[in-house]
């Protein structure tokens, strides 16, 4: 039996909390720099009760500060036991003062956003937000939309890695957007659950591909690939990740390229891994989040295997 509330400081202390961890994360980051096309990235991490959701945005942060540029330029918000004393919290309200924090470091009329989030997705194209049983408010593709179009950041790549993530391109695309997301509109995606490392799309696209090659789009292709195969194998509903590339983005993300050559691969696991935390919440609850069956808390079969459940 573990507690509702497992943490030591209250639901009003952790959200009271909100304003000075984000401004420290935001102090962090540093001006860009006038003689190149920066990247700066966001990660978002919007599920807490699996620890997937945190490792794929631990890594993701790791491998493009390592790999592609962006340490001193990179933040992340993050639900998760183990983190609410050291992270600002995934919620929509925070995704937005961020947005318009990491604008203020940019020069938005050049440098790039890689903003990448991952937790559930509904059939109804919502990102399922949650931390410990907190009424927080769900993610829609017009409220992501409006939050990165109020920031004044132009030039977007947005990685969104959940079930039904399709469901936010038509939304979110623009001559100056690089979409990717982990699944079609209409399919879920697979590898999430409390036995899981990492999805079936984070394990494909971050950890193969974008340690093979310096280059977003390739890389998806080489995921893409790689998940088509392994779907196959365990006979599952390809979940067909999709791209859509607007038709000015290409040509300012070679620029950044031209910028830095790719730092060296990043294994997993990292050298320095997070704890898991020792507390969960106790009560399984029912969620649209998952197929009809399925519930938030579920058991599965080891990491990437046909057991895992879907997202």
């Amino acid at each position: 039996e573990f507690p509702l509330w497992p943490l030591e400081h209250s639901a009003e202390q952790l959200l009271y909390a909100q304003p000075a961890l984000l401004e420290a994360q935001l102090a962090q980051l540093q001006l860009q720099d006038p003689e190149r096309n920066d990247l700066c990235l966001l990660a978002f991490g919007g599920d807490g009760n699996e620890d997937v959701f945190r490792n794929e945005v631990d890594y993701v942060q790791q491998l493009f500060d390592q790999r592609f540029g962006t340490r001193g330029r990179s933040l992340a918000l993050l639900n998760h036991p183990d983190s609410t004393e050291r992270k600002p919290l995934a919620t929509l309200s925070n995704l937005r003062l961020a947005l318009q924090g990491v604008a203020q470091q940019m020069d938005t009329e050049q440098d790039l956003l890689l903003l990448f989030l991952t937790s559930h997705g509904s059939d109804d194209h919502q990102l399922y937000v949650d931390l410990l049983g907190l009424p927080l408010d769900q993610i829609e593709p017009n409220q992501l939309r409006a939050a990165l179009d109020d920031s004044g950041i132009r030039w977007r790549v947005l990685v969104v890695s959940a079930c039904y993530s399709g469901g936010f391109i038509d939304a979110l695309a623009d001559p100056r957007t690089l979409i990717i997301t982990a699944a079609r509109e209409d399919r879920s995606s697979f590898g999430c659950g409390p036995d899981s490392d990492f999805t079936y799309f984070g394990r494909a696209y971050f950890i193969h591909a974008l340690n093979q090659v310096g280059d977003l789009q390739s890389a998806f292709k080489l995921a893409a690939e790689e998940i088509a195969e392994r779907e196959a194998e365990e006979e599952r509903l390809a979940s067909e990740p999709q791209i859509r590339v607007g038709a000015e983005i290409s040509a300012q993300l070679e620029a950044w390229q031209r910028g830095f050559d790719p730092g060296p691969a990043l294994t997993w696991p990292m050298a320095e891994q997070p704890e898991k935390p020792v507390a969960r919440i106790g009560k399984v609850t029912e969620s649209k989040f998952d197929e009809p069956s399925k519930f938030m808390i579920q058991e599965s079969n080891e990491p990437g295997t046909a057991g895992s459940p879907n997202r």
